[in-house]
């Protein structure tokens, strides 16, 4: 398996790379967290080296090559299109039973307040990468280990009520676990967001703190689940998992301000994800995602 990964760097390189050092890494360091139901890592993750350039490799099954690439995909339009700093795909591939990804190598250091601050404005200067005038992405990808349809569509109310809420409410109902009628769920949310006029503008998708990162002179941004979408998708998850550092949102507002309705909006946005954790792991968060949920029917939209 090594030696295949090791002929796959050398060629995308031109280098020739043979691994002297290798080490198990953190599956929580450069990783989606791809999990099991019983919250075990799929992804094995590995830090090698030559001796002169390290690399960050990532295994799962042969099956899970099509995460890689989407994963993949998504890095080099955040590299392609934006400022913002992201690991380098060095090389993606499979072995006999197993497919990988390898990126750069970075280490990582303690976040210092300033740094935020850009990833607040490097941030907002993404969201105005919009090139695209319709919501979607250019094929489907992953949220976790989630297929996240991204069919392009002009209405991003109708986007997001179909092919993220209920498209989550569904993976729920095929295991028999139901929040309510599904069409009027996604009714209400569409409701909720049908008066707000959004952009499509390219967005992270699975913006939490755990897919950040910083080193002594930049922040970076990865794990993506790149699609085109409203700006405060992002916004609304750096709320939900752990609040990021104010200076982040200074950073941010500098440079582009969120509108009014947010705090309604962003209800409906963190709904997804907290949906999403009930299909992957249940328990807790299917609690919170009927809290959530009673919350968003409060909002009492016609």
């Amino acid at each position: 398996m090594w030696q295949s990964i090791e002929q796959a760097i050398s060629t995308e390189t031109g280098k020739r790379f043979h691994i002297v050092e290798k080490q198990a890494v953190s599956a929580c360091s450069l990783t989606n967290t791809l999990l099991d139901s019983n919250e075990q890592p799929l992804n094995l993750s590995f830090k090698v080296s030559d001796g002169q350039r390290s690399y960050f490799i990532k295994l799962n099954k042969k099956e899970c090559l099509v995460n890689f690439q989407a994963e993949a995909y998504s890095l080099r339009q955040i590299s392609k299109l934006t400022h913002i700093a992201c690991p380098h795909v060095a090389s993606i591939g499979t072995t006999l039973d197993k497919s990988f990804l390898v990126l750069d190598y970075i280490n990582f250091s303690k976040a210092k307040p300033v740094l935020w601050y850009q990833l607040g404005q490097q941030l907002a200067q993404m969201h105005y990468e919009t090139r695209h005038n319709q919501f979607g992405w250019q094929h489907d990808n992953f949220i976790g280990d989630t297929i996240q349809p991204n069919h392009w569509g002009k209405h991003w109310h109708s986007f997001f009520a179909e092919q993220r809420i209920a498209w989550q409410l569904q993976l729920l109902s095929e295991r028999s676990i139901l929040l309510g009628d599904i069409d009027h769920i996604a009714k209400v949310c569409h409701q909720i967001l049908r008066c707000y006029h959004a952009t499509p503008c390219l967005v992270h998708g699975d913006l939490w703190q755990g897919n950040t990162g910083f080193t002594h002179k930049q922040a970076m941004l990865f794990d993506p689940a790149c699609y085109y979408g409203d700006r405060e998708v992002d916004i609304a998850m750096t709320e939900l998992f752990g609040h990021f550092p104010n200076d982040f949102y200074h950073g941010y507002e500098a440079e582009y301000p969120l509108d009014d309705g947010y705090e309604q909006r962003k209800l409906v946005y963190n709904f997804y994800h907290i949906l999403n954790h009930a299909n992957l792991f249940g328990n807790i968060y299917l609690e919170q995602a009927k809290a959530l949920l009673a919350r968003i029917m409060a909002l009492n939209y016609h």
